[in-house]
């Protein structure tokens, strides 16, 4: 079937989830939603945007001022490269000096881009005052879910860290579930489904969180192996949220999982371990995200007190003291 050019111009792909989805209909034109589109434009677009409209707005200032007659002083010339270099001067308000209008038009055209200017320079700075002020929670998540067993019944697991090791205060995680089912009028659907916690809330996230869900009978992922995963087409979306102290902000953060992220018979490495060392305190290994071992091999060593290496879940050892080793908590390697 073949669409029209109209048809193909409402036509658009869409992420979500990492699918693609291919979506129909109507199409918000370019300057309908600038707001948002500048908001979400990468730093290089939004600076070679800035610097488009900058450059066409004097380009055209400068060309009215060309074609009047000697609106501006000392120009020799008439040359447009001249009216091109006052219209900048103008336009972002600095005047140096030696040259200024001295006809009515001159003036006119000159009051006009004083006004475009001054409310284009306060729109980009509230732009870049708005990007820069953004809240970000900059959570690490894990690369992959798990399902193993967890006090002694089957669990989905999912790991994240908190990048910045500020504390999220009152911080909330929800799971949700997306698969396909067929209707009783066998019309397929989309469906989604919250999937329940052992522990949803946080007081102080400042290292990293472990959500667990028990697949119990009350889960709709009861008795699902990775087969019926795929043909489901099951999709995982975590949620969380929280207060950010330092930015005095709330902070989001998404993930998803497609149903070929999902590990069945692993988990994750050990991240906290009681060992002997001089002078430690508690403190969890940034590179969390990593997957584990499976369930069945031995427990990994933990590591040795130090900085942290290049190399995720490395650390060098430190000097000896000469002191006797305290009890500390440390991470493992992963």
């Amino acid at each position: 079937m073949i669409k029209s050019r109209s048809e193909r111009a409402s036509t658009r792909i869409v992420l979500l989830g990492g699918r693609e989805v291919i979506a129909e209909g109507l199409r918000l034109s370019f300057w309908a939603d600038i707001s948002h589109r500048s908001m979400t434009a990468s730093w290089p677009a939004f600076i070679a945007g800035a610097a488009l409209v900058f450059v066409t707005f004097n380009a055209v200032f400068a060309f009215f001022y060309w074609i009047g007659d000697q609106p501006i002083s000392n120009v020799p010339g008439g040359a447009y490269i001249d009216y091109l270099y006052f219209s900048i001067e103008t336009l972002s308000t600095a005047g140096y000096g030696d040259m200024h209008p001295q006809t009515h038009y001159g003036h006119f055209i000159a009051t006009v881009e004083l006004f475009t200017g001054i409310f284009s320079m306060s729109l980009m700075t509230g732009l870049i005052f708005a990007r820069f002020s953004r809240p970000n929670a900059r959570l690490l998540f894990a690369d992959h879910a798990v399902v193993s067993s967890h006090e002694g019944q089957p669990t989905l697991m999912i790991r994240f860290a908190n990048e910045r090791h500020n504390i999220i205060g009152n911080a909330t995680a929800r799971l949700w579930l997306l698969k396909n089912v067929v209707s009783t009028e066998r019309q397929s659907l989309r469906r989604f489904y919250e999937l329940p916690l052992v522990r949803n809330e946080h007081p102080a996230l400042a290292l990293s969180w472990t959500l667990y869900h028990i697949l119990d009978e009350q889960s709709p992922l009861y008795g699902l192996n990775p087969d019926d995963l795929a043909a489901s087409k099951v999709s995982l979306i975590v949620v969380v949220s929280g207060y950010d102290v330092v930015a005095a902000q709330t902070v989001h953060a998404r993930k998803s999982y497609d149903h070929s992220n999902i590990r069945f018979g692993q988990r994750y490495a050990d991240i906290l371990d009681i060992i002997g060392c001089p002078g430690a305190g508690s403190s969890e290994d940034p590179a969390a995200h990593r997957l584990g071992r499976r369930a069945s091999r031995a427990q990994i060593p933990a590591a040795h007190l130090g900085s942290p290496s290049r190399s995720a879940g490395e650390f060098s050892r430190p000097a000896s003291s000469g002191r006797r080793p305290a009890r500390a908590e440390r991470s493992v390697a992963l």
